[in-house]
């Protein structure tokens, strides 16, 4: 699989979880976030580049950040929507 589809992949379950926790899951938002974890740590053992890895592994930082510890990194759901829309694009393609 290519870089993008799986950085769509991973983008669809961060939306998944930031939509359920806006309308208040959060059993179901818990369960998107873990997927995503989990689909961050299939990408970077698959990952060689270690630019894309650096990348990848900082964004799953600041993404457990934004969930679980309480944003200490002031990221926004709108930031994580507009960075993975460009791989959701790329990957149609």
């Amino acid at each position: 699989m290519a870089l993008a589809e799986k950085m769509s992949n991973i983008g669809s379950e961060v939306h998944r979880a930031l939509s359920w926790q806006e309308k208040g899951n959060n059993q179901y938002a818990e369960s998107a976030f873990l997927r995503s974890l989990e689909l961050f740590d299939f990408t970077l053992q698959s990952e060689k580049d270690l630019p894309k890895l650096k990348e990848i592994a900082r964004l799953r930082e600041v993404w457990s950040d934004y969930f679980t510890n309480g944003n200490t990194y002031r990221f926004t759901p709108d930031f994580f929507r507009k960075y993975f829309l460009g791989f959701n694009l790329l990957a149609r393609r």
